[in-house]
């Protein structure tokens, strides 16, 4: 199983990915951990959220490796963990190293069964992590935007994409990609909402991570992404606060090229309620070193183009079966390539980046 999975660890659907994530985590005897989603997958089959658990009893560190925060991203971020699984020479390495692993899988599975970003609610994950007793960022451009991304019919019409030119017209490219990307709170039948209130995937995402980070000094992060930059390309981008420290650690375990989105070095903008902030609330003891490893698809237009049919299909669910189907297909076609090549890419660049992440946490200081 080992030799198969690693030769193809990237699965058809859903379904398949979850049945053989199971099977390898458990065949590496790690404790697996699973939380079942309330929704209807696309073959009727049962969604959870599920954590495997690889500690050693001489662990010092953590290294969390997460997928499918965007649902249909999951064919990516689930192939690289099964790869990971089937790899007896990388999870060496974690043992000598000292670093426990936590694979979760599947963040969010109805976005990962239907081919969607967001979740059972509509809810992007990674815009879904802040504090709700607060009044939300505004995002007056969204507001603007809104009914020209997602119309009254799909494709959109030419009065639509009018409107659209000419917000970029008046405002720019960045700051288009701005107001559509870095999550707004007022359009629940929109993209990129950040929903009204913690969703369960991350109610249950924190209580892992308090559980299994607790008592760890260092803990490392890898939250895989797609849809973002040059085909194939692996961006390293930052994930945690705006802090010197946490940059700097971050850059000598992956390098210079690390972006910071709020330093506008990034493909990705500075989002509002980003997922791998969890970490300070579960873990607020710990020195987290956090980064998106996010894979180049397609152009970002095309990727818009995509969220915005698949937010439209949304509220249109009777919408004729071939068009329904249409529209799922371009979304996994934005976030999931089946070249060889793209994957070939995927799995060298992840391999890198895991290693990296061990080495720095083999060297981190120790309390």
């Amino acid at each position: 199983m080992s030799t198969k999975a690693m030769l193809q660890p990237f699965s058809a659907s859903y379904a398949m990915a979850r049945h053989r994530f199971l099977e390898a985590a458990r065949a590496r005897l790690g404790e697996v951990q699973s939380f079942a989603i309330d929704a209807p997958g696309s073959e009727d089959e049962a969604l959870s959220l599920d954590a495997a658990i690889i500690r050693p009893a001489d662990a010092r560190a953590l290294l969390v490796i997460t997928s499918a925060t965007h649902g249909v991203e999951g064919y990516c971020g689930s192939g690289c963990q099964l790869a990971l699984l089937g790899d007896d020479g990388l999870l060496a390495h974690a043992l000598r190293a000292k670093v426990a692993l936590l694979l979760v899988h599947a963040l969010n599975p109805y976005g990962f069964s239907w081919h969607s970003r967001t979740n059972e609610d509509n809810i992007d994950l990674n815009r879904n992590a802040r504090a709700f007793d607060a009044a939300p960022p505004p995002n007056e451009g969204y507001a603007q935007l809104h009914p020209h991304l997602v119309p009254p019919q799909w494709p959109p019409g030419a009065q639509q994409r009018e409107a659209v030119a000419a917000f970029i017209s008046a405002h720019g490219f960045p700051a288009y990609q701005d107001a559509v990307s870095r999550g707004q709170y007022t359009h629940p039948d929109g993209v990129f909402f950040g929903g009204k209130a913690r969703s369960a995937s991350l109610r249950h995402f924190r209580s892992l991570l308090e559980s299994h980070g607790r008592g760890f000094a260092d803990i490392g992060w890898i939250d895989i992404h797609t849809g973002l930059g040059p085909w194939g390309h692996g961006e390293k981008i930052f994930a945690g606060r705006n802090d010197l420290e946490e940059i700097e650690r971050a850059r000598r375990w992956w390098g210079l090229d690390l972006a910071v989105p709020f330093a506008g070095t990034s493909a990705s903008v500075a989002i509002t309620g980003q997922v791998a902030s969890l970490i300070y609330e579960a873990c607020p003891e710990a020195r987290p070193t956090s980064i998106a490893l996010e894979f180049g698809t397609v152009a970002l237009d095309a990727m818009f183009e995509a969220v915005c049919g698949e937010a439209w299909l949304r509220s249109y669910p009777h919408a004729p079966t071939e068009q329904a189907e249409r529209i799922r297909e371009a979304m996994r076609a934005a976030f999931f390539s089946d070249s060889p090549i793209w994957q070939g890419m995927v799995l060298g660049q992840f391999r890198t980046t895991f290693v990296q992440a061990l080495q720095g946490l083999s060297f981190a200081p120790r309390q």
